[in-house]
């Protein structure tokens, strides 16, 4: 178990070709909260390698606002277009880069693991995993983005607060349903 930390920043990312999403999150001893979630959108450039510079520019952007301790970012899964999944595995290299260029250390993480650790389930919607982070978070409705892949970002940077070790508690856990229930004002 990893000992509770001061204060923590974990910048999350999205990658993606079109739009990269992306969240930040503080952990104040073992309590993680929202600090900021948007997306980089790629739409305008026809180019790929204007995308990627733009993803470089823009990252290198977020963690000189945000100064991250570290960053978790979702892994790309295997699709059948061998294009798509070159260009997603550039977007997704060319973000570590900004974060190495900063010496900030990295973690992937795929999908599924990142689903199952918010929501418990692995082939669950975004939009379940961005109710839960809602929740979790007590993000306002007001708060919460228009693209989902905001809300990715921010998922998977919680994944790796969750990843770090939770401190042992004496209530026992089984599932999300059994914490909820014992833990209702924790969760709206």
């Amino acid at each position: 178990m990893i000992q509770p930390v001061k204060e923590k920043i974990i910048l999350g990312i999205d990658p993606g070709t079109t739009i990269m999403g992306y969240g930040v999150i503080k952990i104040t001893g073992t309590k993680p909260e929202m600090v900021a979630m948007g997306i980089i959108d790629l739409r305008k450039y026809g180019n790929h390698y204007l995308k990627l510079r733009r993803i470089f520019e823009r990252v290198t952007g977020i963690i000189e606002s945000y100064l991250p301790d570290e960053l978790a970012i979702e892994a790309p899964f295997f699709g059948k277009n061998v294009q798509s999944m070159l260009k997603l595995g550039r977007a997704q290299g060319v973000a570590m880069a900004a974060a190495l260029s900063r010496d900030i250390p990295i973690t992937e993480y795929a999908p599924l693991k990142i689903k199952m650790a918010i929501t418990g389930n692995g082939q669950a919607s975004k939009e379940q995993v961005a109710d839960m982070l809602q929740r979790m978070l007590r993000i306002s409705k007001e708060e919460m983005p228009v693209f989902m892949d905001a809300t990715d970002g921010l998922a998977a940077a919680y994944c790796h607060f969750l990843q770090m070790g939770r401190p042992t508690t004496e209530k026992g856990y089984n599932s999300w349903k059994d914490f909820i229930s014992k833990n209702p004002n924790r969760v709206k």
